[in-house]
């Protein structure tokens, strides 16, 4: 058994000597014990530490991406990652190709270091406060700041801070090394610093910002504490100001609410009267379906409507036999104003054409008619509606049934069973069994085919296809059977 002692803190040279010697004396990894200097030394085995002459070998293969990767994966804290990124460059020599197959349980670990690294590396950018101290030159002025991360990313990270504050004196002081600028040069030590002690009249600018940019009507907890993380808190100076905000961002909401204009201006309300007396003479003549539409679409029972682009009503023939309700409007969707249209519908047309349903003789619908979403950069992402959202819009798919009196109604996932029902429940306890409902309609349950869509494995995904047109072909079996059809 060969020992390593390594300085580790986050130095890539030493344990790249130390792996280049084990490998030129072709010592596979489970012949090797790593360990951090202080930390649990073998006082009775043999120690061979880093020999940075040492040649490597001729034909060692030691690609470019694997060297990027090694650099961050050093600086973790986790005291396995140089036995890791051995057992990694030992492999290499035989699998040329292994750090494009990230199924790989090394592989898949050394990801993970990387990820924990970086994101170490943007919560030190983020959450870096700077305190001001008697400057040694008049001319420069001169900051503090304490950090505490997990990592050992003070080195990796410096370099931020001198490109961004080049133009004043700075010291960094952490657990895990410090770095500082004076104007000319940037050094950075590996060594524990101890805390600067530095009090800052900005200290109270920091609490008014965060103060004013709080908005207690968009408050997420979970969320904020993700990019937030409690541990931070304690360097921070507006972080003092978390608990009171939170405490008390119920009232501050119905405080602004309070504030709010509670009549429009005169001439808008004079023009609005015009238009609904103008709807209203328009809807007397339509038909009831027609008319429940123009209702939906100025439905405004939920929040949803603020930020969807339409209301997405149902569609096809009044007198349909079959009535199908899927979750909610997607992006596609939501833009045309039609149900079953994107990518989910599309597999939803082949399903019913395989099974022998003609989708122009049914009426499709969703449980929610808004469009519910979140925005990543330009994209909209679904977001599933939660079940106050699926209470209000009850109301809108129990008067299309009431119209279209269908004989069958199909629930398309778990948020149409809940519309339809009242109960949540698993699907695979309904799915595929007739249910009775109110005027000797059945009700059958199936899964939703945009879950088909979002489920990684392609075996599971193509059984899930399978089984889903194979309850379609239910339906039909059960539309030839029902008697009076």
């Amino acid at each position: 058994m060969r020992t390593v002692t390594l300085d580790g803190r986050g130095e890539f040279g030493e344990w790249r000597h130390a792996a280049r010697r084990l490998l030129a004396d072709a010592v596979a990894p489970d012949e090797v014990r790593w360990q951090v200097a202080g930390q649990g030394e073998d006082l009775f085995g043999a120690v061979d530490g880093p020999e940075p002459g040492h040649t490597a070998p001729s034909d060692m293969v030691v690609p470019k991406g694997f060297i990027e990767a090694a650099e961050t994966a050093i600086c973790h804290s986790d005291p396995d990652r140089f036995s890791l990124l051995y057992r990694i460059l030992w492999r290499l020599q035989a699998e040329r190709s292994l750090l494009q197959v990230r199924s790989d349980a090394d592989v898949a670990l050394l990801m993970r270091l990387i990820k924990n690294v970086r994101r170490d590396s943007h919560k030190m950018k983020a959450f870096v406060r700077f305190r001001e101290v008697e400057a040694v030159q008049a001319e420069r002025r001169r900051f503090v700041a304490w950090f505490e991360p997990e990592h050992f990313i003070v080195s990796r990270t410096a370099g931020f801070f001198q490109r961004r504050f080049t133009d004043m004196d700075w010291l960094i002081a952490t657990p895990r090394g410090s770095a500082a600028w004076n104007g000319e040069a940037l050094k950075t030590s590996r060594e524990p610093a101890a805390r600067p002690t530095a009090e800052d009249a900005t200290d109270e600018l920091w609490r008014t910002y965060f103060a004013n940019i709080f908005n207690p009507a968009r408050l997420k907890i979970r969320a904020m504490q993700s990019e937030m993380p409690k541990k931070y808190w304690k360097n921070m100076p507006e972080a003092s100001l978390i608990p009171d905000l939170i405490a008390g961002a119920e009232r501050r909401v119905a405080e602004m609410a309070a504030r709010q204009a509670s009549q429009p201006p005169a001439f808008h309300e004079r023009l609005q009267a015009q238009w609904r007396g103008r709807d209203e003479e328009a809807a007397v003549d339509l038909p009831p379906l027609e008319r429940l539409r123009q209702e939906a679409s100025a439905c405004t029972r939920c929040l949803l409507h603020c930020h969807a682009t339409q209301t997405v009503f149902g569609e096809g023939p009044v007198d349909a036999e079959v009535l199908f309700v899927g979750e909610q409007p997607g992006d596609t969707e939501d833009l045309a104003g039609r149900p079953f249209i994107g990518p989910a519908g599309k597999v939803f047309d082949e399903a019913i054409e395989a099974a022998g349903i003609d989708r122009s003789q049914v009426y499709v619908t969703n449980a929610v008619k808004h469009f519910k979403y979140e925005r990543r950069g330009k994209r909209r992402i679904h977001m599933r509606p939660d079940a106050g959202e699926v209470a209000h819009c009850r109301w809108w798919v129990a008067k299309e049934i009431e119209v279209i009196k269908p004989r069958i109604v199909v629930a398309l996932g778990a948020t149409a069973y809940l519309s339809l029902t009242g109960e949540s429940r698993p699907i695979a306890e309904v799915r595929g069994m007739p249910i009775p409902m109110q005027e000797d309609r059945m009700l059958l349950v199936t899964t939703h085919p945009a879950a088909i869509l979002r489920m990684p494995d392609e075996d599971l995904k193509a059984r899930s296809l399978e089984a889903f047109r194979s309850d379609l072909q239910g339906v039909k079996r059960l539309f030839d059977t029902l008697p009076g059809l």
